[in-house]
């Protein structure tokens, strides 16, 4: 019996109670990324939040007057891309037509309803996946509380940008193609790639999957939707639309995180940037579709926001206020956290460092050679969201039987449908996808 016993009771090792080394290096780097924002805020006490009461239109809130002055422009027949703003409008004249209501309004009033209405649909797409994936109250409120820290989210709102209607386009779509419908998630995703073409590579994912008609859904609602800008705005509009895209230089700017503007920064051509973008997104892409060939890479996982993190980094502009589009990624890596003991850890930083105010530049003279590298945090945390999507991308949240499941009620565990990689492979990947159940 006493063998029994002490077979049963092992003795206690020092190691017992002691945190993981993984959970005790995020924990530091949650810290470090705290302390530097609040000694950052503390240093430069301008946050951006308290400039967003501003009436200074075209200084403080430059993106929305672009938008605003090419929706009156438009209104009044005339030239979308040639008006009084301070800015160039780098957009397609879809966004022209989407904001066309706001030109009836005064700027300052109209930029105020926007920067409301941001907030509002980031806030609710934010949400929508945490509900989605039944997150639990506390990662929620932290990806939230997160959120509203951040300096994404506080740069969007001072610029007036549109990154929250991207966001809810693509919410959308993944919602979609979570509940069964790979149809309507590629005509979501094209809408959004409508609105800013530095997303069209979530519109290649469907391909590489072999989910073929997924892929031509998502080329046609990108195509449709670009021709309801172009066609009230004049087809001149869409030309010069491409010639300013195409000419448009690549900023040195700490902000900028994309790797044409590290190249910039270091002094080399933007082209070299470009060039590893690609490469990141050849990369991105062959290795989603390889998983794809064994049953993993869930379409409704975290590949298409490793997709999309892979584009951020090969456009010519990717500003850190970008990372709001990942956000959904973040939680779907938290949700996976039972099969993945990495991902929780490593959101948790993640999720950390954007709340790093655009003040770090400051921090970093042009004299100084380490400058280059220290202007470059942004694009370190836009290539570790990459990094991470993509090596969560072999795993997938469990999804729901929704025509079961009542609202607000409990999941029914007999109702998920367990992920791809989880289930004997189908012969064709859309047939699988398109089986899915549905809402």
């Amino acid at each position: 019996m006493s063998d029994v016993s002490s077979r049963r009771t092992p003795a206690a090792s020092p190691l017992r109670g002691r945190i993981p080394l993984g959970r005790a290096v995020a924990a530091v780097l949650v810290l470090v990324a705290l302390g530097t924002a609040i000694a950052l805020t503390v240093i430069h006490p301008d946050v951006l939040l308290r400039l967003v009461p501003s009436p200074d239109m075209r200084e403080l809130h430059p993106d929305f007057d672009t938008f605003w002055h090419s929706a009156v422009a438009l209104l009044q027949g005339s030239d979308i891309y040639h008006t009084p703003a301070k800015l160039t409008n780098l957009n397609p004249p879809v966004l022209s037509v989407l904001l066309a209501p706001f030109a009836l309004l005064e700027a300052l009033t109209a930029y105020r309803l926007w920067a409301l209405l941001t907030l509002l649909m980031i806030v609710a797409a934010v949400l929508a996946v945490a509900r989605e994936l039944r997150l639990g109250k506390g990662w929620t409120a932290v990806a939230v509380v997160a959120l509203l820290l951040s300096s994404p989210l506080h740069g969007t709102l001072v610029l007036g940008q549109i990154y929250g209607l991207l966001l809810v386009a693509l919410v959308a779509g993944w919602i979609a193609e979570r509940r069964g419908h790979p149809l309507l998630a590629g005509v979501l995703y094209g809408v959004a790639v409508a609105f800013k073409p530095s997303l069209a590579p979530i519109l290649l994912l469907p391909f590489v999957q072999r989910r073929w008609r997924p892929g031509v859904a998502g080329v046609v609602g990108a195509g449709v939707a670009t021709l309801i800008g172009v066609v009230p705005a004049g087809w001149s509009s869409g030309l010069e639309w491409l010639r300013i895209g195409l000419t448009a230089p690549v900023p040195d700017v700490v902000d900028n995180a994309a790797l044409p503007g590290v190249a910039v920064r270091m002094g080399v051509p933007s082209e070299v940037g470009t060039l590893a973008g690609v490469l990141v997104l050849v990369l991105t892409l062959v290795v989603l579709a390889r998983r794809a060939g064994r049953g993993a890479a869930d379409p409704a996982g975290t590949a298409p926001w490793a997709v999309v993190a892979a584009g951020l980094l090969t456009a010519p502009i990717a500003w850190h206020n970008y990372l709001l589009l990942l956000w959904p990624g973040l939680l779907v890596l938290i949700a996976i956290g039972r099969e993945r003991a990495w991902t929780r850890p490593v959101s948790a930083v993640l999720l950390a460092f954007p709340i790093i105010p655009v003040s770090w530049g400051a921090l970093w003279a042009d004299d100084d050679p380490w400058s280059p590298l220290g202007r470059s945090l942004y694009c370190a945390i836009l290539v570790s969201y990459w990094v991470a999507l993509l090596a969560g991308s072999s795993a997938s949240p469990a999804r729901r039987a929704h025509t079961s499941l009542p609202p607000g009620g409990a999941a029914n565990p007999a109702a998920v449908v367990p992920p791809p990689d989880a289930v004997a492979p189908a012969p064709d990947p859309a047939e699988r996808s398109s089986a899915s159940p549905t809402s």
